[in-house]
Order: structure tokens, then sequence, then C-alpha cells
């Protein structure tokens, strides 16, 4: 009579004797009773029922998906329904429609911003500024890139970040949102004016002329441009990426075409009036473009201190300039093409159609780009998880017919190219905007550059993003840069020689000039 007490404090202070409970709520009846004078027999009874039940949770466990996997094995908690609490949307969830109909409305509204710059651009192509200072063409590609440098990284890089629940806390929240708006600070001003003087020397170049007015109205303009520009798009990037996890809605697929639809157009509109502003002011420009680059560069030493204080910004602040920097000088190519051809009268229409060509290759890829770094930051940290980086170049079909959600994504993503920019050509001609007349041989020309753009796109998004993971690089630091920059080098490039082909084939009908 004194012995069997014993064991049954002793489960008790084990902390196995409440396991009981779960046991007893199986089913109804007398059941409950048998599973509990089993529990309460010899230990080793008592023991082996607990093992089966981690092993049904084990089964479990290996039936969920992969992303969920490693949140359900960290809880040691035996009530399952606690355990599978809510977590973020899983990618590998996605269909090929769901995927298409959360990217559809931020692509549609970052294309017609495109069109929007590209009419903007086609305007201000004739001001006195443009024409007289010609090496202000050559800053459109590299500063409408500060997107793709900037305001994409800073999208894709918080929508990782709110993915893997980096941001659920308000002081999590707090420590990104200032770490991040001070780190693309510091971005933009120095690529602002690392774009001037790419802008200066590619125009010195070819001409041999160069002019120190003419010089400082870049360095001015283009700075002034990259701040402002940078700090509005931060802020709007922010309130997206939030209001998106509220609402339920994968940051990744929205975030960076809504970053690109205002982006061009707030850019190009900045440009454009602070260098008219400032070119009205040139004879006195020995005092207003030195002191409005100096005001810019004073504030650097603030943003860098804000920058260093979050450690997720740190790294980036340190490490993060050589994508930056070549983005920019690879755009500037794409700028160089641009001053060069619409220099040109007989391609004067090329200026509408070049941000929305640019434009849409960048979104597309930037989206993948996004979605690819997610999915690898679900399955780890950058250098680990090697069985997820291919050790080669993937095969076109690997990219777009493998049954895998980044392989759906990248098909869906390559469906919207000629639909979007069917519209988007529609809406300029409605809006009567460029110099050239929208003939069917135009259009195929178009839209084979388009599509050969976003392929080429797609297809080396796919071999960077995991080739950088590999070797323990952010892609969303590192990726979306280079990218968007090819974006633009391979749209401005691609379009420039459609247009040459249709004027050497002498289509009339298209007018591509005055």
């Amino acid at each position: 009579m004194s012995s069997k007490p014993e064991p049954k404090d002793t489960h008790q202070l084990n902390g196995t004797g409440p396991t009981a409970s779960p046991c007893s709520s199986d089913g109804p009846g007398r059941e409950p009773m048998a599973g509990t004078s089993e529990f309460l027999g010899p230990d080793g009874a008592g023991v082996e029922v607990v093992v089966i039940e981690s092993r049904a949770n084990a089964k479990g466990v290996r039936e969920e998906d992969a992303l969920l996997e490693n949140g359900s094995q960290s809880n040691e908690s035996d009530d399952v329904s606690t355990d599978r609490g809510p977590a973020p949307p899983s990618p590998l969830k996605e269909t090929s429609f769901s995927i298409g109909l959360q990217v559809l409305f931020p692509f549609l509204l970052a294309g017609f911003g495109t069109v929007a710059a590209g009419m903007v651009l086609d305007i201000v192509q004739h001001w006195e500024v443009f024409q007289k200072v010609t090496e202000v063409f050559i800053l459109v590609p590299a500063l409408l890139g500060l997107k793709g440098n900037l305001e994409m990284t800073l999208a894709s890089r918080l929508s990782t970040a709110a993915n893997i629940g980096h941001m659920d806390t308000p002081k999590e929240l707090w420590r990104m949102i200032t770490g991040n708006m001070a780190l693309i600070q510091v971005q933009a001003t120095v690529v602002g004016f690392l774009a001037s003087i790419a802008a200066v020397v590619f125009g010195w170049i070819p001409d041999g002329h160069f002019s120190i007015p003419h010089a400082f109205l870049l360095c001015a303009s283009s700075v002034a441009t990259a701040f402002i520009a940078s700090l509005v798009l931060g802020m709007i990037m922010i309130g997206v990426i939030i209001g998106s996890r509220k609402i339920g809605i994968n940051p990744d697929n929205v975030a960076t075409p809504i970053a690109a639809s205002l982006g061009d157009l707030i850019t190009l509109a900045l440009l454009s009036g602070i260098s008219w502003g400032l070119y009205q002011e040139q004879d006195v420009w020995q005092y207003i473009y030195p002191l409005v680059c100096a005001f810019f560069v004073a504030l650097l030493p603030v943003w860098v201190v804000l920058a260093r204080r979050s450690p997720a910004t740190r790294e980036v602040l340190y490490s993060g300039w050589e994508p930056v920097i070549i983005a920019m000088a690879i755009s500037s190519v794409g700028g160089l093409i641009l001053d060069k051809t619409v220099s040109d009268p007989n391609f004067a229409g090329m200026a509408v159609f070049t941000p929305v060509i640019n434009g849409v290759g960048g979104n597309l890829v930037a989206v993948q780009a996004s979605r690819i770094s997610t999915f690898l930051h679900m399955n780890g940290m950058p250098g680990e998880n090697s069985e997820q980086v291919p050790r080669r170049c993937p095969s076109p079909c690997t990219t777009f017919f493998s049954p895998d959600v980044n392989s759906r994504s990248a098909r869906v993503l390559f469906l919207l190219v000629v639909p979007g920019h069917l519209v988007f050509l529609y809406t300029i001609s409605c809006m009567q905007g460029g110099h050239t007349t929208l003939t069917l041989i135009f259009i195929i020309f178009y839209m084979t550059a388009a599509l050969l753009q976003v392929l080429i796109l797609l297809y080396i998004a796919d071999w960077m993003v995991h080739w950088m993971w590999g070797r323990g690089l952010d892609p969303d630091n590192f990726s979306i840069p280079y990218l968007t920059a090819l974006g633009d080098l391979l749209g401005t490039g691609l379009l420039a020689l459609s247009f040459h082909v249709l004027w050497l084939i002498g289509d009339r009908d298209t007018d591509v000039g005055d």
C-alpha cells in the first residue's frame, strides 16, 4: 500500500503526471480512465506513451511544408494546436494564379508610373537645360536606377525581414526603419555624386570639351535629386510593407513594383525641376552650385551614425557599396546610349519608351530576385543549405519549366510582358506621347526587345541569387542593383537597336523621328 503512491508522486515531480490529461481527452466514455490507469502503471509504460506521442508529432512535422518545418520542430509543447501558430505565407503554398493576381495590380501601377515618366522625359528633352547640357541625359538611367540600387533593395530587405518575423515587435520595427532610412540616405548621396562624375566623364570623352559650370550643375542636380527621391520613396516603401503584412499579402509581390511605380516619375520630375531651376541661376553658379553640394555632403556623418546603430544595416554600410557603385556605372553606360540616340533627331521618339521598357524589366526581375531571396532566407542564412544552391549555371529549362515555386513565378512574370506592354503602348498612343507612330512592325520590334530583355534578366536572376547565396552574400543587398542596372542597359541598348533597324529598313509609316 505504501509503495504505489511513490511512483505517482515521482511522476508528478518529474512533470510527466500532467501529460495524462491530454490522453484523457482523446475521446468520450470510459476510455480516458483506461489511459489514466495505464499511465499510472509502471514507469516504463508511462514513458512509452510519451515516446509514442512524440513520434506522432515528429511524423506530423515531417508532413509539414519545408518552410514551416523548423518553426514546428522548435516547439516542445504536446498541444499540437499551440505548436502550429500563425506563420508567414509560404511561397510553396502559392499557385500561379495567386502569384499573378498579387503581382498584376502592382505591375500595372508600376507600368503606368513608367509611362508617366516617359511622357515627362518626352517633354523635358526639349527644355533648354537638356539641350545645352546634354550630359543630363546620362544622369537619367543612373538616377532612375537608384530605385533598383536603393529603394528596391530596401523593399527586398524589409520584405524578407517581415516574412521571417524580424519586424513583429515595435522595437524591432523602429530599429529596422531608422537604420534602413539612414543607410539609403548615405548611399543616395554618394551614388548621386558618383553618377554626376560619370556623366561628366562620359560627356567629356567623346566631345573633348569640359565645362566647370556644367560639371557643378550636374553634381548639384544629381545629389539633390538622389537624396530627396530616396527619402520620399523610402518612407513610401516602409508604409507599403507594413500595410501588406497587416492585410495578409506577401510584401515580395507588391513592394518592389510599387517602389518602381512612383520611383521613375518622382526621380525624373525632381531631376528635371532641380536641373532647370539651377540652370536658371547659372549667372551666380559660383555660389549656388557648390553650396547645394556642400549641404548634402555635410549631412553624411549624421546618416552614418544612425545607420551604424542598427546591426541589420551596419554590415551593408561597410560592405554594400560594390553592387551600388558598379550598378550605377552600368546604368550610366545605358545613359550614354540614350544621350547619343535621342540627340539624333531621327530617334527623338525613343525618349518616351526608354523608361517604360527599362522600368518593366527592372520591376519584374526585382520581384523574382526578392522571392528567391526570401525562399532561401526561410531555409537558413547566406552560405548555409548548400543543397539549395546549384553548383553551375542553371539551364533555361530549369529556370522556366521546373515544378518548383520560383520557376512558376518566373513563368508568370514572363507572361506578363506582352499584355503589360500592349497596355502601356496603347496608353502612350492615347496620350499622344512621343514622335513615333505605333505600326505593326514597330510593335513587333518593340515586343521582341522587351521579351528578350526580361528573358535574359530572369535567367540571370536565377543564377545570380543562388550564386551569391552560396558565397555567403545576402542577395537582398547585392543582386537587385546588378539586375536592375542590367535591365537598364539591355532595355536601352535593345530599344536603340530596334529604332536603328526600323530606320535602316525605311519604315516610313513608323516615323521614328520628328
